[in-house]
């Protein structure tokens, strides 16, 4: 069954009633459960949790330490291409915006990689708009082979391939796939997505199915937070983490928490999330799905970000930037979105020094697989 049947078979509205209707004797019933259930997660998600979110903050933080030990896997993304056939009302790639467009060359991609590499990073995320006729199959290919012998850990934020496209990538060295589904209510979808491959709701969704059967040895998910009740959201973005968990128990899960922000175009989200509104949706999964890595980006801002470290945050972002050849000023192009947390890497890892966790440069190498293979 593939998760798309298990979203069927919910209605949206009926999720959103259900979790307003939880009081508190529902929320002490669920942070009693020793194995949650999809069913306890939504008192976690409701009002009636917020009285609670010391205590869902403080035990969402032992679990991290017991799964995940005291240390924040560090990553930085490297955009190659701006250039997009998608009309996405909310992100400043979109087609109809008046933006400089840029897509690097294979080498200049490896001068952005140099870059970050100098500056301490061995885990990159290669990012590019939707645009396969520019940023071919070839094309990252080369791109990969170029950046590794720089980095121990290359992951992709690219459109969605067949499984058969993501295997060849992985036979390149590509270990990661991240992908977002945006928004789970597939009736207001095609509202925030009117033009380009990534209008087809279904296609995107069963991606990271895709890349489960190919291989990769992380999926990353996340839902772009505003566009629907964020409550709702988290139901399905917990649900689909525990589907992909049970189904591609070989990769490791991870889930991003990217809030809307300002980009080129002025779209105002329709469903604006606070910050205690994040904490809450954050623990609340965290008590859903202990074993699932949570990653925060850069589109925060430093104050949040230094404070949602010890609620379960197991990966963050550094240093970003989020337009092509933004780290060595190749050509000004038109970024993503605005990045908030603007300090370097080293003052991020010493950030999270302060605070009692050990930053990891690097988490992963290739040579595992080799020793897996000698030992068989």
């Amino acid at each position: 069954m593939s998760f798309h049947e298990i979203l069927k078979s919910y209605r949206w509205d009926d999720v959103g009633r259900d979790i307003l209707a939880r009081d508190a004797d529902d929320v002490r019933r669920s942070l009693a459960a020793r194995n949650p259930a999809p069913q306890d997660l939504l008192p976690l998600l409701s009002p009636a949790a917020e009285p609670f979110l010391e205590e869902m903050a403080q035990r969402a933080h032992r679990l991290t330490e017991q799964r995940f030990g005291r240390v924040i896997n560090l990553f930085a993304p490297v955009y190659v291409s701006n250039e997009c056939i998608n009309s996405c009302v909310y992100c400043g790639f979109n087609r109809v915006n008046p933006v400089s467009r840029l897509t690097l060359t294979p080498r200049q991609v490896a001068v952005e990689g140099r870059h970050l590499h100098d500056a301490g990073f061995r885990h990159v995320l290669l990012v590019s708009g939707e645009n396969p006729h520019v940023v071919t199959l070839e094309y990252l290919t080369w791109v990969v082979d170029l950046l590794r012998p720089l980095f121990s850990s290359i992951s992709i934020e690219i459109y969605p391939l067949e499984a058969e496209e993501y295997e060849e990538l992985i036979d390149h060295g590509v270990d990661g796939l991240v992908i977002y589904q945006e928004t789970y209510d597939e009736a207001r979808y095609p509202e925030f997505h009117p033009g380009g491959r990534k209008k087809d709701f279904h296609w995107r969704l069963e991606t990271p199915e895709r890349g489960g059967k190919a291989g990769f040895r992380r999926l990353g998910i996340g839902a772009l937070l505003g566009l629907g009740d964020w409550r709702v959201e988290g139901f399905f973005l917990g649900l689909h983490a525990r589907y992909l968990l049970k189904n591609f128990w070989k990769s490791q899960v991870t889930i991003s928490f990217p809030r809307l922000k300002p980009a080129v175009g002025g779209f105002a989200p329709p469903h604006p999330v606070g910050d205690a509104q994040l904490v809450q949706l954050l623990v609340a999964l965290r008590l859903f799905l202990p074993d699932v890595g949570f990653t925060l980006s850069t589109r925060e801002p430093p104050h949040l970000r230094d404070h949602l470290i010890p609620l379960g945050v197991t990966s963050m972002s550094a240093g970003s930037s989020t337009e092509p050849g933004g780290y060595t000023h190749t050509r000004e192009a038109g970024a993503q979105f605005e990045v908030a947390d603007e300090r370097s890497p080293a003052e991020i890892a010493e950030l999270i020094r302060r605070k009692g966790y050990e930053p990891v440069w690097k988490d992963w190498d290739p040579a595992f697989l080799e020793r897996e293979a000698v030992n068989r």
